[in-house]
Parts: C-alpha cells; sequence; structure tokens
C-alpha cells in the first residue's frame, strides 16, 4: 500500500491549488511583459549595428530578419532569468504592501510554501533554459555567423564616390559624376564592360546599385541611358534604353562559408560530451569541459531566483522605499559576470571547474539563506540548535 499511495502523494503535494493558480495568473502579465522589455533593451543596441552595417551593403530587408531570428535564442537565455526575478519581485511587493503576505501567513502558510508555484516555474524555466544553451544557442550562433557572412561578402559592396573609378571586377569599370546614398544612388553614370570578348560602353542618367531578390548579387538599375557595343569584326551598334538592368557580381564569386564547429560555443552539449570523451583534438579540451560546466551551473541557478525575488520584496511596515530590485539586479549581475570570469580561468587552464561552481553555490546559498530569514525559519532553526536538552530524571 505505501508503494501505490507514494506517487498518489506525490502529485497531490505538487498539484496547483487555488493560491497557487492565483499566485501563477498575477504573476503571467508582468512576465511577458518584463521579457519583452528586456529582450527588446538587449537587441536595440545590435540592431542599430546591423542596420548600419546592412545599409553600407545595400543587404534587402531578408537579411537583416534573418540575422534578427538567429540572434533571438542568445538574448532569450539572458532575458529569462532577469524577467523571472522582476515579475516575481513586482508580484510579491504588491502583495506585501497590501498585507495579503499576512494574511496568507496568518492561516499557517509560510512564505516559501506561497512561492512554491513561483520555485516550480523556475525550474521549468530551467529546463528552457538548458535547452536553450545547449542545443538551440550553438545552432543560432552559426547561422548568425553565416549569415552574416554572406551579408558582408556578396559579391562587391559598393564604395562609389563622385567622379572616381570603381572596378567590381577585371571587365567591368563603373563611375558617376555624382554619388549619394553611400554609394547607391548615381547620377550621369558611365560603364565600360569588356565582358563576353567584346566592349560595351554605357551611359545613364540614373543609377541605383541594390541587392538582387536572390541574395547573392549585385545589380545595377539604369534609368535613360545608351549603350554602345564595339564587336571586333562589327560596326559599332548604338542602343538607347529607357531602363535597364547590369548585373555587376553574381553569387558564384562567393566562397563558401565554413562548417559548423569550429567553436566550441557552436557545439551543442552531447557534441560536446561526445568530444570530450572522443579526446578529439579539433577543438581544446579545456574550453570544451568549462562551455559545458558554465551552461549547467547556469541552468541550475534559474529556479533559484525567485527566492532571491520574494525575499529582497518584501517590506517593513511603514516602509515606502525598497532597494531590494536594484540589490537583486546587482547581485545577479554580479553573479553573472564572476561565472564568466570563472568559465575563461576553466577554459585557459588556470583553475579548476570549481571556478564555475563555487560562485553557482555561492548563489544558490544566498538567495536560500533570505528567504530563510525573511520567513522567520532562519531564526527558528538557529533556536532549535541553541536549545539546550532537558535533564532526564534520575
Amino acid at each position: 500500500m505505501p508503494k501505490k499511495l507514494f506517487p498518489h502523494r506525490l502529485s497531490k503535494a505538487f498539484a496547483p491549488g487555488t493560491l497557487d493558480r492565483y499566485l501563477l495568473a498575477q504573476l503571467l502579465p508582468p512576465f511577458l511583459i518584463a521579457l519583452s522589455v528586456v529582450m527588446i533593451a538587449l537587441l536595440l543596441e545590435r540592431l542599430l549595428v546591423l542596420l548600419n552595417l546592412l545599409a553600407a551593403g545595400n543587404s534587402h530587408l531578408g537579411v537583416f530578419l534573418e540575422l534578427v531570428a538567429t540572434l533571438m535564442p542568445h538574448y532569450l537565455g539572458l532575458a529569462i532569468p532577469a524577467a523571472l526575478c522582476v515579475s516575481v519581485f513586482s508580484v510579491i511587493r504588491r502583495m506585501s504592501q497590501n498585507e495579503e503576505i499576512d494574511a496568507v501567513n496568518s492561516i499557517g502558510i509560510s512564505l516559501p510554501r506561497i512561492i512554491r508555484p513561483y520555485m516550480q516555474l523556475g525550474a521549468a524555466l530551467g529546463l528552457i533554459s538548458f535547452f536553450l544553451y545547449g542545443f538551440l544557442q550553438p545552432h543560432a550562433r552559426y547561422e548568425f555567423r553565416a549569415v552574416f557572412y554572406f551579408a558582408s561578402h556578396t559579391g562587391w559592396t559598393p564604395r562609389l564616390q563622385s567622379r572616381m573609378f570603381a572596378s567590381p571586377s577585371s571587365d567591368l569599370t563603373i563611375t558617376a559624376d555624382r554619388v549619394t546614398q553611400g554609394g547607391s544612388e548615381l547620377d550621369n553614370v558611365f560603364i565600360r564592360d569588356l565582358t563576353d570578348h567584346y566592349e560595351r560602353d554605357i551611359t545613364a542618367r540614373h543609377g541605383h546599385i541594390r541587392m538582387a531578390p536572390d541574395g547573392g548579387t549585385v545589380q545595377i538599375d539604369l534609368e535613360h541611358g545608351t549603350i554602345i557595343t564595339d564587336r571586333p569584326q562589327d560596326a559599332p551598334s548604338i542602343t538607347t534604353f529607357e531602363h535597364s538592368t547590369r548585373f555587376l557580381t553574381h553569387a558564384s564569386d562567393i566562397s563558401p562559408f565554413r562548417q559548423r564547429g569550429d567553436d566550441e560555443r557552436e557545439l551543442t552539449s552531447p557534441e560536446l560530451v561526445s568530444r570530450i570523451i572522443a579526446h578529439n583534438p579539433a577543438i581544446s579540451r579545456p574550453h570544451m569541459r568549462s562551455e559545458v560546466h558554465f551552461r549547467l551551473a547556469r541552468s541550475l541557478t534559474v529556479p533559484f531566483i525567485p527566492m532571491l525575488a520574494a525575499a529582497l520584496a518584501i517590506a517593513r511596515k511603514r516602509q515606502r522605499g525598497n532597494i531590494g530590485l536594484p540589490l537583486a539586479f546587482l547581485i545577479m549581475v554580479g553573479f553573472d559576470h564572476i561565472l564568466q570570469f570563472g568559465h575563461s580561468l576553466v577554459a585557459t587552464q588556470k583553475a579548476s571547474v570549481l571556478a564555475i561552481w563555487a560562485p553557482a553555490l555561492i548563489f544558490i546559498l544566498i538567495c536560500s539563506t533570505l528567504l530563510l530569514y525573511q520567513s522567520g525559519s532562519l531564526s527558528t532553526i538557529r533556536a532549535r540548535l541553541r536549545r539546550q536538552p532537558t535533564p532526564k530524571p534520575a
């Protein structure tokens, strides 16, 4: 009977009750808002850099959107812990100010029991983070580098200036009296084309350099011009046009991008473990070991973030200001930087894996201790330890 009842008792203990559903419903809106805000803040600087680079290379909007999509897993892994901390802090802070925490405590429900659904949500987000760090981010990082390589090396990126000659290839020369829009808008254009073993001299009033729809060819759209064709065995011919398109470079000129796996951050966690076991010499073994432990440590600390946020959100009576949220961010940012520093030390063989796991364990200890202190459990434990046993009667 106990064996049959244990799964039922376990599922009943972790089944969400009315209070759990209420707390999760209160958490969902601020979590989604905080996640969106943090993602936009993290992506903003990178998006501006990408826009400038792609605009200078006349890349189309599809390349930009593809680069943004490959950045999402990386910044999502950074945004989830921050959004979880902000949302839990805001909910517990509001409940504390409205004395909802006191009302729930008065019926015998402790603070750790109140935040149990948030810890369960943190455990689920920890699993999602492990999937992001170990599977999605390596592929996304490689795809970002590949797309950016093709966007920045696709054919010839124009760097035209007014009244100066440029040669996209050995058979093509182009110049213009006036160049604007970073080299994409041209006035009074002259092109000398020596392909196909004869000469074509092209003049046009206006020209616009852009990427072709295939994303791998640079082309120029000409308006109101003339083409003088000079073949060795024929008389020269003159052709006028209202609109004409010429290709400056072709996609076949681009060398293919390298295969995935030259960097340990491009390898999934199973691939890292298999290479470590097989002693693959392509990547340094300490770098791979450090990357595996770094991903595990970051994932395992996510479930403890609700403890930190809830402990710092509890306000004293008649206390208006609270530095809990800034303090929580300082602890989390400091922990992340220390963890990255330990990651680099392990990768360069200047320290053991304790440089990664020691900060993680200290962070977990800080979160647990703060929660026990705010709930009063720490004082209870201390009193029990100090209680002297009563002498037994003779």
